[in-house]
């Protein structure tokens, strides 16, 4: 994705998307305060909803974040049919924010747009497009840790006097990473999947990874790809992938995770367990691999649920979420209304930066660099053909007689 602003381009774009991007690009200005009043009123009404999750609350002082919960007990709160029943959903020791920052995240109910910053991994970007009165209705929420912090400060972003932070529309929340996961990645997870539970009171949410810029205003985001679609979350399909073992096997050959054997040991759990390559029979669902740099969802028991259900997964493998995806999706009961959307909506509403080339906290990196050498998987998890796990080889047969 070019990292410079680029004009609507309606040749690009999938015929049957063309409705949506007319309607946000030649008529924004005309239906803008339409879709604030009815964002209003579902806001105001969501108050009346009575189904939601319940969470497995914090016993004492609680020694983890999360649950850190086996195959089989974490899979079993999947089918959740039972409303009083109690689902594992982080927060099992205290979130490390300030009071200030936890009572302004309470106050956002309306929408909230989210995003993280760890180990100064990114820069800061301001969203553009935003309507006169989107500030008013529309919360912005950037979660970072101290390396982070130091390089703000040390650019003079942020005053090192001051104990509350505030950069351009984003509000500034500062995380201890000390008392959550050692990998930043994980850490990111939080703010990403367990937002509904962050803004207990927030009925909208978008998640946006600190690479992109937010190009459109939030609301009429929402209102085309998540209301008006009647869905519980909106996604962009990825560019190049459409089953999870793609996505797995790119990201062992690039080392996007370095512990190749608990790679193969969570790809193998899923398929011993009934993950399927995408087929025409897993309509309406369009891919089972996501880009997930941008979430938007309708809080309620649906997307909750799957919220909650893919922390855990990933708190208990890696924070590759793009690799429990599908699996969490299949498996879940209620079904999850879901609206993914063509790569090029996600080209047309973002622009992608490259991350920070180096973190600010140099002898942090040197240390994470040593404790994350890539780990070979073991010769007994292999394939004879040295390319697949002996409990996958039904999903690769299949997902290879699927190209042919």
């Amino acid at each position: 994705m070019d990292s410079t602003s680029m004009p609507f381009q309606p040749h690009v774009l999938p015929a049957r998307l063309l409705s949506i991007f007319q309607v946000l690009w030649t008529n924004a200005k005309a239906y803008y305060w339409d879709v604030l009043k009815e964002i209003q009123n579902l806001s105001r009404n969501a108050e009346c909803s009575t189904r939601n999750v319940r969470y497995m609350q914090m016993q004492g002082g609680g020694h983890s974040f999360g649950a850190n919960l086996s195959s089989h007990l974490r899979f079993s709160f999947f089918d959740h049919q039972n409303d009083s029943s109690e689902v594992p959903c982080g927060f099992l020791k205290k979130f490390p924010m300030s009071d200030s920052d936890k009572m302004a995240m309470e106050k956002c109910e309306s929408v909230v747009v989210v995003s993280a910053i760890f180990n100064d991994h990114d820069k800061i970007r301001q969203p553009r497009g935003l309507g006169s009165q989107t500030l008013e209705n529309v919360c912005f929420f950037m979660f970072i840790d101290d390396v982070t912090l130091k390089g703000l400060q040390c650019h003079g972003l942020i005053s090192t006097y001051s104990s509350g932070y505030k950069i351009g529309v984003w509000r500034i929340v500062k995380v201890t990473k000390e008392d959550l996961y050692y990998n930043p990645a994980m850490n990111g997870v939080i703010p990403k999947y367990l937002v509904h539970r962050l803004f207990p009171n927030s009925q909208f949410s978008v998640w946006i990874d600190a690479k992109l810029q937010l190009m459109v205003d939030p609301l009429l985001l929402i209102h085309s790809l998540v209301i008006s679609e009647n869905a519980d979350m909106a996604i962009s399909k990825h560019p190049h992938f459409v089953h999870t073992m793609e996505e797995a096997m790119a990201t062992a050959r690039w080392k996007k995770w370095w512990d190749l054997n608990a790679l193969k040991m969570q790809m193998e759990t899923y398929c011993e367990n009934g993950l399927q390559p995408w087929s025409p029979t897993k309509m309406p669902y369009s891919s089972d691999v996501p880009d997930s740099a941008l979430i938007l969802r309708k809080h309620g028991l649906r997307s909750n649920l799957f919220s909650c259900l893919i922390f855990n997964e990933l708190e208990a493998f890696n924070p590759r979420d793009q690799l429990a995806f599908a699996f969490v999706r299949d498996h879940m009961n209620p079904k999850l209304k879901l609206n993914m959307f063509q790569v090029e909506v996600l080209e047309q509403v973002t622009v992608e930066y490259r991350h920070n080339l180096k973190p600010s906290d140099v002898s942090f990196a040197k240390k994470s660099s040593m404790t994350t050498k890539t780990i070979r998987a073991q010769p007994h998890l292999l394939h004879q053909n040295g390319s697949c796990s002996s409990k996958c080889q039904q999903y690769l047969a299949t997902m290879w007689g699927s190209h042919q």
